[in-house]
């Protein structure tokens, strides 16, 4: 059997990011006058490109958002970036474990992609082996960004394994023709979201990094500290 290639979403799976920016578009948004929860913002939006977002509140609204809008957020979340960003945990141990190509493919602009990664300590694990959703025609739920990952890795579609965290990303990487683990560890999952994964076509979901040893194990050099 070919060993697969692991194809990691970034937000919410490889760095706890979805609450931190979630909150600051719940907050600016407001501000603005268009009043949203963190919990409305991570239920619709999260794991889908920032213009998928406009265009819903756009016509969700029937006005242009204000163009202080984005600059806003971007800044308020290259601060946040820089001082609370966290690694999600166990995730660094287990990319030092994993001998599988790695790669990932992500709905964030590649400059915000990239800080995540470093910030956190782990972009060395994937190289240039870093996708954006900005590469490709349309973002998640459409299936281009992993198709795209999969090109790029130079492995075939069945021959691939999405981690992913959000609905539009399962259904992007079962479009995709790809295996696909539902991820329920982040900071801003809320207690259905295995339900809504499941539902989407995840073949397992899981809530501890720790358990991909249990789901692909012929991956891995060594087994897991317990």
């Amino acid at each position: 059997m070919q060993t697969p290639t692991l194809i990691f979403d970034c937000d919410g799976v490889l760095i706890d990011s979805e609450i931190l920016v979630c909150r600051l578009v719940a907050e600016e948004l407001t501000a603005l006058g268009f009043p949203i929860s963190v919990a409305e913002v991570i239920r619709r939006f999260a794991g889908r490109p920032e213009g998928a977002m406009l265009a819903d509140l756009e016509r969700e609204h029937g006005t242009p958002m204000p163009e202080a809008f984005l600059a806003r957020t971007r800044e308020r979340t290259a601060a946040a970036y820089a001082t609370e960003l966290r690694a999600v945990p166990g995730v660094d141990a287990v990319l030092r474990r994993l001998r599988a190509p790695v790669c990932v493919a992500s709905s964030s602009a590649p400059g915000k992609l990239r800080q995540g990664l470093e910030t956190t300590g782990l972009l060395g694990h994937f190289g240039a082996n870093v996708v954006s959703a900005a590469s490709v025609a349309r973002g998640k739920p459409a299936p281009d960004v992993f198709l795209y990952a999969a090109g790029w890795m130079r492995s075939a579609v069945q021959d691939c394994v999405v981690v992913e965290d959000s609905v539009p990303g399962v259904t992007a990487a079962r479009d995709a023709g790809m295996r696909t683990f539902g991820f329920t560890g982040g900071s801003h999952c809320p207690p259905d979201l295995e339900a809504h994964l499941r539902a989407a076509g995840a073949e397992e979901v899981f809530g501890e990094m720790a358990a991909l040893e249990r789901l692909l194990p012929t991956v891995f050099a060594e087994p897991l500290a317990a």
